[in-house]
């Protein structure tokens, strides 16, 4: 009843309002869009790429594209990379562009510049991250590996506490091999092509062994374990040795 004693004026102020939340929606629709078809297209290209390379070669092919935004080469030629804008006139592109830019500089200074990409899911950033057709800046795909590092420093605190807590109350860490092979084998095909060979199968073998450290024993099945500290400091994707205020590529278990 209150809405049709609503005046005329009142009406057309609501309309206003209404256009106004249109517009608004609209740009928001229209940004979300824009994002959403790169991301698109980095996903068709990163299927390409997967089918057309071996493992082996897919592990060269991400040592390769890492380096352009990580380690020396990357440092060597900053003040570029720092200058580098889209080919584009389109203003929120340009906008994010400088964002990535800004959010790089003062993560390495401590800053707490937002990062662009911190709503992305893991396989979008995977996919920003090595793509290098031109359709993301090096500090965006910077900015990308940035926030996948830091998603996976967090996984790593956690597991690493669960498997603490694991072996505290059983002297197994039959779990904490599961929750890794299970962490790597989401990883997209380039992430994964980083391992060893043999890396899922041996934690399997580890899973299966179900090796109690406090008994000495083995309450599943397989062949002789390697020792605790082996297990931790299994081979992971290799390091890209950068200051300490840096991130790094790493998303094995164990350093």
């Amino acid at each position: 009843m209150a809405y049709k004693a609503t005046s005329m004026t009142g009406r057309a102020s609501g309309a206003s309002e209404n256009q106004g939340e249109s517009r608004t929606e609209s740009s928001s629709t229209q940004t979300i869009s824009t994002l959403a078809r790169q991301l698109a297209d980095s996903a068709s290209r990163a299927a390409e790429r997967d089918k057309a390379l071996t493992r082996s070669e897919l592990g060269n092919k991400a040592k390769n594209l890492l380096s352009q935004i990580s380690g020396d080469s990357y440092q060597a030629n900053k003040k570029k990379h720092d200058r580098e804008i889209p080919n584009t006139n389109d203003p929120e592109l340009l906008a994010r562009a400088k964002q990535a830019t800004e959010f790089v500089n003062r993560k390495s200074n401590g800053g707490s510049e937002t990062n662009p990409f911190a709503s992305l899911s893991n396989d979008q950033l995977s996919n920003i991250i090595y793509d290098d057709s031109g359709a993301y800046t090096i500090n965006e795909r910077r900015a990308a590996w940035s926030e996948a590092y830091d998603r996976d420093e967090a996984w790593r605190e956690k597991v690493c506490a669960q498997a603490m807590d694991e072996y505290n109350r059983t002297g197994k860490m039959t779990n904490f091999f599961r929750s890794v092979l299970d962490y790597f084998n989401e990883l997209p095909a380039i992430e994964q092509a980083q391992y060893p060979n043999d890396y899922a199968s041996d934690l399997q073998s580890k899973i299966d062994l179900d090796f109690n450290y406090r008994t000495h024993r083995a309450e599943g099945k397989g062949k002789d374990p390697l020792s605790l500290i082996e297990m931790l400091f299994v081979q992971g994707p290799q390091q890209i040795n950068e200051s300490p205020q840096e991130p790094k590529n790493t998303v094995g278990y164990a350093e």
